[in-house]
């Protein structure tokens, strides 16, 4: 029943993207989902006494909406894991206030928009490998990242996450690629799980 529970996974993460709690109703929502569901990142023995992640305050000035200009060419990043490796196309750079971010277009059947990022928290503060700000193949909708327009979007920081392979080395995850690591710290979003 795995693969049905990954679809029963996918569509909670997705409607708690897509529905209309405020940031604090939304971590409170993750949080639940972490804590029981069974394709939950946090590994079996750790969910007994699972609290909840640890986040950044809210932070309104991790929020800016950003220019898209077009780009070209492809990536291709090998995951470590099943997945192998993945494609990308590159469909956009959003020049945002901390430096240029490339959205990507995962080449993949359905695809889906993803922006993963490293910034200048990353290591002691949040996930030494970078954190995501969408990925819409696993259904975060309209919460860290807006399309506002063919060449316009809104970022918010505030829903920055940590990757599955973050909480347990039994998941592999792409990470952020040199384009998207920027200098600037951007204090908001998730922490470190450990």
């Amino acid at each position: 029943m795995d693969d049905l529970d990954l679809a029963d996974w996918r569509e909670r993460v997705a409607r708690l993207y897509l529905s209309d709690v405020d940031l604090a109703g939304f971590r409170a929502g993750r949080d639940a989902l972490f804590a029981e569901h069974p394709q939950s990142p946090i590994p079996p023995d750790e969910r007994p006494t699972f609290r909840g992640l640890p986040h950044f305050p809210a932070n309104p000035d991790a929020i800016a909406e950003a220019p898209v200009r077009p780009a070209t060419g492809g990536l291709t990043i090998d995951t470590g894991g099943p997945d192998g490796v993945v494609t990308y196309r590159r469909v956009g750079i959003a020049d945002t206030p901390w430096g240029p971010l490339t959205l990507f277009w995962i080449e993949a059947y359905g695809g889906g928009l993803f922006l993963p990022f490293r910034d200048g928290t990353a290591g002691p503060r949040t996930y030494g490998a970078g954190r995501y700000l969408t990925d819409t193949v696993k259904g975060t909708f309209g919460r860290g990242v807006t399309l506002l327009g063919p060449d316009r979007v809104r970022l918010d920081f505030n829903y920055a996450y940590n990757p599955s392979c973050a909480y347990d080395d039994r998941w592999a995850c792409p990470l952020a690629p040199e384009e998207n690591r920027l200098a600037p710290p951007i204090e908001a979003g998730e922490l470190n799980y450990k």
